[in-house]
């Protein structure tokens, strides 16, 4: 690819009880986000109020079950002291029909959570859909300063687009439902018990201060270290990567040994890390269990002394002590969605950060007389620079008052040391950047007054790290022209001298790249990027370093390659090897911004100045 992009490393999430814990990264603004993602979610607020209404109904059918299956335990509890009395005997009517209504409740609870479920996991992919999708078109619109200025970097933009996106979905999905029945649950069973028995609500209440005492200090403590355990879980997957990518120096170097030893030390720190965190993330289940029974012992001991006085029914117990357990159930559960809500709020967040961007601004100026945009077509070539100045950053000048003149169809090299400006100026070229002031114009049209899709249709590029994508070599020489057809992509390849190695592959044209074209050589990528220029058939031809990495005899092939290219085509090429621009028009020797030397190879020579320097300095490193 043209540029190596940095690869989002996924860290794993943490396993074993209590695992779901895991705090994540927090959001700057939680509300703030989470009313931005409620806005973003809009145009889906009727199936998100009908899945919240049906996801609370399921939970309030569940909740009035046991009262329900109280009164049948009560019942047949009458009947059975009715029939040891002599006085009748167990209804099994009015049982029966308690159930039919037990099983009609239980059967509606069930379909309203289907139903939620459904309307939630629709609801969820087309909002995670529609984000990728303007992720990906907002790619294409923030400029390039966006990236260089290290706002963000590419990784950052890949991890944003599956890392968060994909959590955001399962967040959003489990998280928002499962607060809103939680919370419906605990008022619900709340409600229940009060109505049931005041006092054996009160014994059951007593457990909440308890619970949140227990929840509170083991989420502060194991928090630190599930935040270290994450640390640490990169460290070592950035190790392992590492070695795994070196390991032919590695062992060239003989530091297998050392390569161990750094390895065991970032082991045990994770260790010892995930041992605290998921030891002190275990502790909360049985610790809430165990309070959870006490309040089982206490219901049943004051339930017990009630049942004697009358006071409360048999079943009323029975309906009580299920009700104890849905109490402390969803009470755990609130804790965990808070952390689910809070990573949920960071991945919508690190989103809209960047959906939110500045895009880049199209500044193409309507013609004064006619108040249209000017349109290049397709241009004859000639590219003048005026007194063209440039900084990435403000005051940080690269670019000095640069003038050139290129005749349609000429070819013009620009050498120079490292960071002279001379990728820089293909970029302003391309409108990647604007001139800070001065003008570059294309066929007298200020680059600034035509769109840069206008602009860069007349452009075609062939770079030092041949970008090539996943696909057979025929669409990867389409990609310079779409419409092009089958003949026309192999003229091309013949004309870029490829089709002779591309015979040799098996399916020919049809062959499939891998990611990064790795099962072909360097040389074969890089003809396979002419013949995609050649089918372009751009007026303009920017080579930028295209011969650096391969061999003489690969150069060779593909000097002769970018000759037959470049002929009656304007083109400027960007070469350290000055043995390869023997044959340039004219030559621009850059250093720190500014032109030093003009001419042509054999006139630069005679002049004996800094291009001869450069030229003498690789013919002694040859020598």
């Amino acid at each position: 690819m043209a540029e190596r992009v940095e690869q989002p490393r996924q860290t794993p999430r943490p396993h074993g009880p209590g695992s779901r814990m895991a705090p994540g990264e927090k959001a700057k603004d939680f509300g703030g986000t989470i009313r931005k993602l409620l806005r973003y979610m809009g145009p889906y607020r009727v199936g998100l109020v009908s899945a919240i209404i049906l996801a609370m109904a399921s939970v309030v059918f569940s909740v009035v079950g046991p009262k329900i299956l109280g009164n049948a335990t009560t019942e047949v509890i009458r009947g059975v002291q009715a029939s040891a009395a002599g006085k009748g005997g167990i209804d099994f009517a009015l049982i029966g029909r308690i159930l039919v209504t037990l099983l009609c409740i239980y059967l509606a609870s069930a379909a309203a959570s289907g139903i939620q479920s459904w309307i939630m996991t629709g609801i969820t992919q087309r909002v995670v859909y529609r984000m990728r999708g303007e992720i990906a078109d907002k790619i294409s619109k923030v400029p390039l300063s966006y990236f260089d200025g290290k706002a963000i970097s590419k990784g950052d933009v890949l991890s944003r687009m599956t890392n968060d996106v994909d959590t955001l979905s399962q967040s959003l999905n489990q998280g928002l439902i499962q607060l809103v029945t939680s919370i419906t649950q605990v008022v619900g069973v709340a409600v229940m018990m009060i109505s049931i028995s005041l006092p054996l609500a009160g014994v059951t209440f007593v457990t909440l201060p308890v619970s949140a005492a227990i929840l509170a200090v083991l989420i502060k403590r194991s928090q630190r270290y599930f935040a270290l355990q994450q640390q640490q879980l990169g460290a070592v997957n950035g190790r392992v990567e590492e070695d795994f990518s070196g390991q032919v120096v590695i062992q060239a170097f003989d530091r297998t040994e050392q390569a161990v030893q750094r390895f065991e030390e970032e082991n045990d720190r994770l260790y010892e890390s995930a041992w605290k965190s998921q030891f002190l993330s275990g502790l909360m289940q049985p610790l809430m269990n165990l309070v959870g029974n006490m309040g089982y012992v206490g219901v049943v001991v004051v339930g017990a002394g009630l049942a004697v006085t009358g006071a409360i029914q048999p079943g009323d117990i029975q309906s009580f002590i299920q009700y104890v357990k849905n109490f402390t159930q969803p009470i755990t559960q609130l804790a965990t969605v808070s952390n689910v809500l809070q990573q949920m709020a960071a991945c919508a967040e690190r989103v809209f950060e960047f959906l939110e961007a500045p895009e880049e601004e199209e500044t193409a100026r309507p013609d004064s007389a006619t108040g249209e945009v000017p349109a290049i077509g397709r241009a004859a070539g000639r590219v003048d620079f005026d007194d063209v100045s440039f900084g990435y950053l403000p005051g940080k000048t690269i670019i000095h008052d640069f003038s050139a003149n290129v005749e349609p169809g000429k070819t013009v090299a620009i050498v120079g040391p490292t960071g002279a400006g001379k990728t820089t100026l293909m970029k302003l070229l391309l409108r990647f950047y604007d001139v800070d002031s001065g003008s570059l114009s294309v066929d007298g049209h200020d680059v600034r007054d035509v769109t840069r899709a206008d602009l860069r249709q007349n452009f075609s590029m062939v770079l030092q790290d041949a970008w090539l994508f996943k696909g057979t070599i025929r669409e990867n020489i389409r990609f310079g022209r779409l419409d092009a057809t089958d003949e026309e992509v192999e003229a091309a390849a013949r004309y870029a001298h490829c089709e002779h190695f591309i015979k040799t592959l098996p399916g020919g044209y049809d062959f499939e790249l891998d990611e990064g074209a790795t099962n072909i050589s360097q040389g074969q990528r890089q003809l396979l990027t002419i013949a995609r220029a050649v089918l372009a058939d751009r007026p303009i031809l920017i080579l930028d370093e295209a011969t650096s990495n391969v061999d003489t005899r690969t150069e060779w092939r593909i000097q002769r390659a970018m000759d037959k290219l470049m002929a009656g085509r304007t083109s400027f090429v960007i070469a350290h090897r000055l043995s390869t621009i023997r044959n340039a028009d004219t030559i621009l020797v850059l250093r720190d911004g500014d032109i030093v030397e003009k001419g042509t190879h054999e006139e630069l020579l005679a002049a004996g100045g800094f291009y001869a320097q450069l030229y003498q300095s690789q013919f002694d490193e040859v020598a």
